[in-house]
């Protein structure tokens, strides 16, 4: 992205942070909801419940993939399982993934930002499940959220603040402390590499419900909330 998107970016993260406070509360009001998704009562072992050490350039493979939710991904090699999604570049690889459906449909309102992300050669990605989305248009209400939606300069600056211009497995994310978005401001990572967390800069934290997921391109923590900048 220009350093001239990245300005905008940020510019309109912070206006809707402020559009979350009006509309009922700040946005750590948009907590996750009370039950994560389920794990299934039989886990394949691409699904692992630790996470062994990957690579220090980031590349993981599914032998690292953790975390409560990833059961919930197709098996073997259909859309969506970690065999399809590995070989493909982000967004591509996300568009199958049915924890992300809400995500995809914003990311391709966005003109040209699904091209972005699938052309970078090296990026981690932050990607809020769909009841993430769901926590935010129940606090800022249907019209909001819905203008969101509609706006391509103000969704894809939250967008760009779930991507690192580098990339991550678990481990280097817990040993770094802290990412820059490519909108722009950090997000401080906390906790171990095998539950990591992450905290945004309104104060807000998100848990990683599967993690180290190999794309081509990309490593991808799903997570729990959508984060937000400072405002």
């Amino acid at each position: 992205m220009r350093n001239v998107q990245r300005i905008a970016a940020l510019g309109a993260m912070a206006a809707l942070t402020v559009t979350l406070t009006a509309c009922g509360g700040s946005a750590d009001t948009a907590s996750a909801p009370t039950s994560a998704p389920a794990a299934a009562t039989s886990e394949p072992a691409a699904a692992a419940t630790s996470a062994p050490a990957a690579a220090s350039d980031g590349v993981t493979t599914n032998d690292d993939v953790f975390g409560p939710a990833c059961n919930m991904l197709p098996q073997g090699d259909a859309p969506g399982s970690l065999n399809n999604m590995g070989p493909q570049p982000v967004a591509s690889a996300a568009s199958t993934n049915p924890l992300l459906t809400t995500l995809v449909t914003a990311v391709g309102a966005v003109p040209g930002l699904a091209d972005t992300l699938n052309q970078q050669k090296a990026i981690t990605v932050y990607a809020p499940y769909n009841g993430a989305f769901d926590e935010v248009k129940k606090t800022v209400g249907d019209k909001a959220f819905n203008d969101l939606l509609a706006n391509p300069t103000a969704l894809g600056g939250v967008l760009s603040y779930h991507v690192v211009p580098k990339r991550y497995d678990a481990a280097g994310l817990v040993e770094a402390g802290k990412t820059t978005e490519l909108a722009g401001g950090d997000v401080t990572v906390g906790g171990t590499a095998t539950a990591p967390t992450l905290t945004d800069g309104s104060g807000n934290t998100a848990s990683v419900l599967c993690g180290n997921i190999p794309t081509s391109n990309a490593t991808v923590f799903v997570i729990d909330k959508v984060l937000m900048p400072k405002s």
